[in-house]
């Protein structure tokens, strides 16, 4: 009897911690969303906004830019495509295709879970582990993590003046400056390194210890498989592909609106390349599909670079960001549906024996 009490006990607890799991993921990135829409739309006229849409945007610039989107998630088809075979999962391109539409439209709705969702699919459409196949997508976001590293590396050497101007100048002094000057930073520092170090020695046998060491050994190990795989020429290729692909559907974008535009022929396309970074930057907040730390990435770097233009009021930048997220929301949902219309036929064919 006791023993039975304890085992209905743990899977009650069992069934907590998941339904907290799940409410997390939802109800956490869904309030960023929220309320960084509510910021971000408050004390801004829409009338205004829609004023500037309807008169000054060049819906073909943006359209240009969608298509490159689509290009994109053709070059992460054939990039993923390299790293599966080479560990032995042969599914087709198109499939490939599907799995990346269909994790973006997931991801608006239950972000995170798009790339399991995706990993799910290819391992059941395959017949593949899907322990196998999960390991080569940890390896694929890898690698898209530390192209957004360098990227930024890069950027902030080109353009850091303009981000440690705009990290101001408060009496004469630099803020960043003065952080840097303080004993109480470098104590701060050392304090969390040290409970840092603390709590890796105290909880070093955990269970929840034990399975950070064991995602970090799966990250290390996927980032290996592409270092030993064959075809990293060509896997390069992809990758410079796909982000080019990216850094341009921006840069056209730009293009869209007079004030952008001019603002890109003065400063020229380092604006680009520090709003690329920074919204690169902010897909690691959780939210809806990026929607809400995005438009305030390239509204943020788009300050950096407003004065002297006068038309690039809150409003303004708030539009630009805006339209060129809601364009690219609108076709990630267009290509999702369909993604699942399609596999939803495919799967009733298959139950009939087509």
């Amino acid at each position: 009897m006791k023993q039975e009490q304890v085992q209905r006990q743990t899977k009650g607890a069992r069934r907590k911690s998941s339904v907290w799991a799940l409410l997390l993921k939802i109800v956490v990135p869904l309030g960023v969303t929220v309320g960084l829409c509510y910021i971000l739309f408050r004390g801004i006229d829409l009338r205004s906004m829609m004023r500037i849409v309807a008169e000054e945007c060049s819906f073909g610039w943006i359209a240009c830019g969608l298509v490159l989107n689509i290009g994109a998630l053709l070059f992460r088809s054939l990039r993923w495509r390299i790293q599966l075979r080479a560990i032995g999962v042969r599914p087709s391109l198109s499939t490939l295709f599907m799995s990346f539409c269909g994790t973006y439209a997931v991801n608006l709705v239950l972000p995170r879970l798009g790339e399991v969702w995706r990993t799910g699919y290819i391992a059941q459409d395959s017949r593949a582990p899907f322990d196998t196949v999960f390991g080569s997508m940890v390896s694929d976001r890898l690698a898209d993590t530390l192209v957004v590293g360098l990227l930024t590396a890069v950027t902030f050497v080109a353009s850091g003046s303009e981000l440690m101007s705009y990290l101001t100048q408060e009496g004469g002094e630099s803020t960043v400056g003065m952080l840097m000057a303080s004993p109480w930073t470098w104590v701060a520092v050392a304090a969390v390194l040290a409970g840092c170090a603390a709590i890796w020695y105290l909880c070093r046998r955990s269970g929840w210890m034990r399975k950070i060491i064991d995602f970090a050994r799966g990250l290390w190990s996927g980032f290996i498989a592409i270092l030993r795989m064959r075809g990293k020429g060509l896997w390069l290729l992809y990758t410079v592909g796909l982000w080019g692909c990216y850094f341009t559907s921006l840069y056209l974008a730009f293009h869209a609106f007079p004030a952008t535009e001019a603002l890109l022929a003065d400063k020229g396309i380092k604006v680009v390349a520090v709003c690329f970074v920074l919204s690169s930057l902010s897909m690691a907040v959780p939210s809806q599909g990026g929607i809400g730390p995005w438009q305030w990435a390239v509204m943020f770097g788009l300050s950096l670079y407003s004065a002297g233009y006068p038309e690039l009021t809150d409003a303004y930048t708030a539009t630009f960001a805006n339209t060129v997220m809601g364009t690219q929301t609108l076709l990630f949902i267009v290509l999702g549906l369909i993604t699942f219309a399609v596999i939803a036929i495919r799967n009733r064919r298959a139950l009939r024996g087509e």
